[in-house]
């Protein structure tokens, strides 16, 4: 009887076959932006300052005319469309980075348009430094979704995990004074929170959607009652632990328009640096990744040939966990300072289809994961800069990105072949 070994092309994801969806979705797009904000759109100028302005005075890098740069803008992003017309009549799906593209086209077209005629203009340096910020806990909250679905787990309890991470790190910050601590206890509670996960899904065979509604659901419920019961009564002495200061690279940091954004940071964003690129790097260029992957493809194959398919699943799923404790601790002590009542506001479910949008790859999740940040940064900005524009509709953007972008741009995915179906040896 030969051998059976495990090869890297052996779990590889087939190719869907090209989708209408992207092109007509950028077509449509793309005119929009053409008519609303470009030929029918604002009059006025734009100002675009590369770096954050220090007072009124402070004259703009650049001026443009509102409706000429959207028009151009606009018309540019037609052109993309087409070109992703071209990519389906070849039955190639739409590259990610023409998709990236036209993204950011879109992006900046729309704060030409909100900013025109606002004293503070668009403000690049701070923008993409708050985009970033609010993408970490997404992105943190997509690589333990990619953990956990690439062994064949669904972990819809992301959300539960985000915000355990953001009640533990900021009571146990402010009783210690040590924000370092309560980072790693963070992480450890949401990672106990995975293996409550792990272990019904895994050993007891329990359906894992259901598992993941139930543990959102309980935990929402026991941080609110302490939130109420515990913490308000002495907010100064159990929930204001500050924020982590930053760390300043030298050099890098001193790097025109990207250096105060990438360099000049906080320790989640830099732990964030190195945890997308070593999950990339474990998953497809290591043994341990080519059976976790095999495990989440085909478990029974992966069992014949000697792998442990419960205890891959069983750990990939706890340490997922231990990365999204991370993010909870980054909403808390590395940007807000305290903790909130319900303060994840969802974003475990956003994580969960920028892993779908970033097709369980660690690089186009966290790509991904930045425009959903940007959105939630556009809930504040907007209101700054354009005040008429009524509240409920900008608090709504996150959630219709999520929508547009999954449905139009995320084409014939195919998640792993196991995700979501237990597997019991013999």
């Amino acid at each position: 009887m030969s051998k059976i070994e495990v090869t890297p092309g052996m779990f590889s994801q087939i190719e869907a076959k090209a989708s209408l969806k992207a092109p007509i979705v950028m077509t449509l797009s793309a005119f929009l932006v053409l008519a609303v904000f470009g030929v029918f759109g604002k009059a006025g100028e734009i100002a675009f300052f590369w770096n954050k302005k220090e007072s009124l005075s402070t004259p703009p890098d650049f001026l443009v005319h509102s409706m000429t740069f959207n028009t151009i803008t606009g018309v540019i992003m037609v052109l993309l469309a087409a070109v992703s017309f071209f990519f389906y009549f070849r039955n190639k799906k739409t590259p990610i980075w023409l998709v990236l593209i036209f993204g950011l086209l879109g992006i900046v077209s729309m704060l030409g348009w909100l900013a025109t005629g606002a004293s503070m203009g668009v403000q690049l340096v701070y923008i993409l430094g708050n985009t970033l910020l609010l993408a970490i806990p997404l992105i943190l909250g997509g690589m333990a979704g990619i953990m956990s679905e690439r062994v064949g787990v669904v972990n819809i309890a992301i959300e539960g995990q985000l915000l355990t991470g953001a009640f533990v790190s900021s009571v146990v910050g402010t009783i210690t004074h040590n924000l370092y601590l309560g980072m790693v206890m963070a992480m450890i509670a949401s990672a106990l929170l995975s293996m409550i996960l792990a272990s019904l899904a895994i050993k007891y065979l329990v359906d894992q959607i259901i598992i993941g509604v139930l543990l959102n659901v309980l935990v929402i419920g026991v941080t609110n009652f302490l939130h109420s019961a515990w913490l308000n009564n002495d907010t100064s002495h159990l929930n204001a632990p500050g924020t982590f200061e930053k760390i300043r690279i030298p050099l890098l940091a001193d790097i025109p328009f990207i250096g105060p954004v990438l360099f000049d940071n906080r320790i989640t964003v830099y732990l964030t640096f190195i945890i997308v690129p070593l999950l990339w790097f474990l998953l497809f260029k290591t043994k341990l990744g080519l059976r976790a992957r095999s495990v989440g493809e085909h478990p029974l194959a992966a069992d014949t040939v000697g792998i442990n398919v419960a205890k891959t699943r069983f750990w990939w799923v706890t340490l997922g966990g231990l990365v999204a404790g991370l993010g909870g601790a980054a909403l808390t002590i590395g940007n807000v300072g305290s903790f909130g009542r319900e303060m994840s506001n969802g974003q475990g479910f956003i994580a969960l289809a920028v892993v779908i949008l970033g097709r369980w790859h660690p690089i186009y999740v966290s790509l991904s994961a930045l425009l959903f940040g940007f959105t939630i940064l556009l809930r504040v900005w907007a209101n700054q800069v354009s005040p008429g524009i009524p509240f409920d509709f900008i608090a709504m953007i996150p959630y219709l990105v999520t929508l547009v972008a999954v449905a139009g741009f995320a084409g014939k995915v195919r998640p792993p072949a196991a995700s979501g179906q237990p597997y019991e040896k013999g």
